[in-house]
């Protein structure tokens, strides 16, 4: 198996050409609706211009498996955007009536819940389980402790761990 890079439009354009149809009923089978299918077939294509990424040469399942890795991974992240949105959604609509966020203003916290998501993700397991509990939930370092069996000290240290790491992020130091 020999990797490129796709470094021209015109690599990109035969892989187009080649795999475009493929990939669009490809996520169109597994999203169920073409509307989503297409732009998402369409924002793959154009990760691999905006972004060069190694791609297969050769035999055609070589880059169909790539390109529905990626389709893949995309999907995630559309559900999982979805997921938030609707999460979002039901918060508006357990608010009173009067309370209707701009289009603007739910975008932006959209994209914000997304953000914060990201962080905490990269975050381990028992430090980002410790911060939720301690932030979301408001249980004292013994309930946590309890919670995921280690010591009061364990937990005040993934806080520490938690709170260094996203205020790394706020500064820009870490991604």
């Amino acid at each position: 198996m020999t990797t490129f890079e796709l470094t021209d439009q015109s690599e990109v354009g035969a892989l187009y050409d080649a795999h475009h149809h493929w990939l669009q009923a490809w996520l169109r089978r597994r999203l169920g609706n073409a509307a989503d299918a297409a732009d998402l077939a369409h924002d793959a294509f154009l990760r691999l211009i905006v972004r060069p990424v190694p791609a297969m040469r050769g035999q055609p399942g070589e880059a169909r498996a790539y390109l529905r890795t990626m389709a893949q991974g995309m999907c995630v992240d559309l559900w999982r955007r979805r997921q938030v949105e609707q999460a979002w959604l039901d918060t508006l609509a357990a608010l009173p009536e009067p309370y209707e966020p701009s289009p603007e203003h739910r975008a932006i916290v959209i994209e914000t819940l997304m953000e914060i998501g990201a962080a905490l993700s990269r975050l381990a397991d028992k430090v980002r389980s410790a911060f939720m509990l301690a932030q979301i939930h408001g249980l004292s370092t013994r309930e946590i402790a309890q919670e995921l069996g280690v010591s009061d000290r364990m937990v005040q240290k993934y806080l520490a761990q938690a709170m260094l790491h996203l205020a790394l992020i706020e500064a820009g130091l870490s991604r």
